[in-house]
């Protein structure tokens, strides 16, 4: 039996950090000033532990750019390293100095460190085409080194001429690159994005840019309403307040830390940016937090903040993870007690703020099963009348007036009352009441309360007649004879296109339409999910399809019947255009002919 070690050739392996590790570029700068603030803080720790007793004042990273000589520097005044240390950090690719000096002095004093996989100073080399490091030790009598890379697997090692302690990396930037990273305005932009909050001061052209000592950070005992509404300012300036704020300070069984807005958001699902981001020891990740927040959260803003959220090697994205799990349910019932809080505190202040919250209450709802139990008697129902109600208080104010002869209770409601004005007015008439569904997710609103809340259905106003919404136990006979009904029947449906509308005779009270159209409630949901890109169990289910009822009791009935063939043609044609233009579904052709009548009409 033979065993060997599996061999990695450096001269393969290199070009594909270089290039393929980091999929954004600008990254590099994240990466190589997230280590200057770990050499830095590790300086500060040395002091406090007492194995260092010189100077850790004013402590900062500088960055720099020389337009001339087409270099950018990162510097830093922090352990810096000896000859020997170069080698084993830079370039035994994989080894992290930071978790080697953690676990070294864990037991004096433990220290959240940034860097973990030993391969961010690699990244340098997705813009620069040679990079110097020129670094001094803290310890005793070292002396500066020179280490230098051309972005192949070579490199030179010497003395160096830095007589202060710490680090300077020096990128010689390609031709290419130089453009863009010896920008000010393009470094800055940078450096606020991705170092915005490190630790340590980052100071660019003789300005601090980050802020040390975000309030995520900070205990929410220290602060007040005005210190988060400073905060929100900051991460997003120029844009309108929020409707509050959630503070999140967690060490068991995970740490996690943040500050979430709830923005005003409007009924759309919109694809903006300006979200929240997620940092991993203040060192920014992302903004896709899609994994770490739950899905129907990711409209809020703010800052997510956990080191114990597992990221890829290159610190971009998040590997699947137990703790993830944790943390995205522990944020939803952060979210829902605060929601409940509100609720409970003060109603009227909930009910001011539900135009806003609907859309991402209701999208817990949907989503998580157990947010949607926290939070269903907090859920509100709005009427035409704009009144709000919890589902459950709506549902037991409609059964006294509005159960089925099922013992149903039917939960009537709009999805657009100027729309359906005329359906709303009907049913307002007849002694029902109406409730407003017109967001992107109340179809699935509707069938997901029918599940439930027990014995009950929702039903739009212009489903169905009025009469047969709320379906009682009467039975209205037909004033027409068989032969009179089947001639009706005829002469409508020679009016109309079969693939488009599905004629039905029912006996309704005379003073209900002659012909009225409706969307069939089960098909109109199917159409709306149609719509949200879902795909449908049955296929193609003619979506587009109406019901056309013709009321055989309407005085008309009987009366067009008797007319000439040419004349009840005209006359239910006449009918027919009104239905249609009433449900907005007269259109082209159609819609030049009435109009054309109408003319005729007044210059008669």
């Amino acid at each position: 039996m033979k065993t060997g070690q599996i061999s990695v050739q450096s001269e393969n392996i290199f070009p594909i950090i270089k290039k393929f590790l980091y999929t954004d570029q600008e990254i590099f700068v994240r990466e190589l000033v997230s280590n200057a603030v770990d050499a830095t803080k590790k300086i500060q720790t040395l002091s406090r532990i007492g194995e260092y007793s010189g100077d850790v004042e004013d402590l900062k990273v500088e960055v720099s750019i020389d337009e001339k000589k087409k270099t950018l520097t990162i510097s830093d005044y922090g352990v810096g390293m000896t000859e020997d240390e170069i080698e084993k950090y830079i370039t035994q690719l994989a080894f992290s100095g930071a978790t080697e000096f953690v676990e070294q002095w864990k037991d004096k004093e433990p220290e959240q460190m940034i860097g973990h996989f030993g391969l961010g100073f690699y990244s340098a080399f997705m813009v620069a085409k040679e990079v110097t490091i020129v670094s001094k030790s803290y310890k005793e009598k070292a002396t500066a080194v020179k280490w230098n890379c051309d972005g192949t697997t070579s490199y030179s090692l010497d003395k160096g001429k830095r007589k202060k302690r710490g680090t300077d990396v020096i990128l010689h930037l390609t031709d290419e690159d130089a453009e863009t990273y010896l920008s000010q305005w393009k470094v800055k932009e940078l450096l606020k994005k991705y170092c915005g909050f490190l630790p340590i001061p980052i100071e660019f052209e003789k300005e601090t840019i980050n802020n040390t000592n975000p309030l995520w950070a900070k205990k929410p005992s220290e602060l007040k309403q005005e210190d988060y509404k400073t905060f929100f300012e900051e991460l997003y300036p120029m844009q309108e307040a929020p409707l509050f704020h959630i503070h999140i300070n967690t060490d068991f069984p995970f740490n996690l830390t943040g500050v979430l807005y709830f923005p005003k958001i409007n009924q759309a699902l919109d694809n903006r940016k300006d979200r929240v981001q997620l940092y991993s020891n203040q060192v920014f990740v992302t903004e896709d937090v899609k994994d770490v927040l739950p899905e129907f959260l990711v409209l809020l803003q703010g800052v997510v903040d956990s080191p114990d959220i597992p990221l890829n090697v290159s610190r971009s994205a998040l590997q699947s993870d137990s703790n993830v799990k944790k943390i995205t349910a522990h944020i939803s019932k952060k979210v829902s007690d605060k929601l409940s809080e509100i609720f409970k505190k003060d109603r009227a202040d909930y009910e001011s703020k539900w135009e806003y919250l609907d859309l991402i209450v209701k999208y817990g709802m949907l989503s998580d099963e157990k947010f949607a139990d926290r939070m269903k008697d907090h859920c509100l129902l709005k009427t035409t009348s704009d009144k709000l109600h919890t589902v459950q208080e709506w549902i037991d104010h409609a059964k006294a007036n509005q159960t089925d002869k099922n013992g149903d209770t039917i939960v009537l409601y709009t999805t657009d009352a100027k729309a359906q004005h005329m359906s709303v007015k009907e049913v307002q008439e007849a002694g029902y009441e109406v409730v407003v569904l017109d967001g992107p997710l109340d179809v699935h609103f509707t069938g997901f309360a029918e599940g439930k809340y027990e014995k009950v259905k929702f039903k739009c106003v212009d489903s169905e007649p009025v009469n047969k919404l709320i379906e009682k136990e009467e039975n209205i006979e037909s004033v027409l004879e068989k032969e009179q009904q089947e001639a009706l029947e005829g002469a409508v449906k020679s009016l109309v296109n079969e693939a488009a509308f599905d004629v039905k005779m029912e006996s309704l009270p005379p003073q209900q339409d002659l012909l009225s159209i409706h969307r069939n409630e089960w098909e109109r949901r199917m159409e709306e999910y149609s719509k949200m890109g879902q795909s449908m169990p049955f296929g193609d289910l003619g979506m587009k399809k109406h019901t056309l009822i013709v009321n055989t009791n309407h005085e008309l009935a009987s009366k067009v019947l008797a007319k000439s063939e040419e004349e009840r043609k005209e006359i239910l044609q006449h009918y027919l255009d009104l239905s249609m233009l009433s449900k907005n579904l007269l259109q082209g052709e159609g819609l030049e002919n009435f109009i054309a009548k109408a003319k005729n009409f007044i210059q008669a």
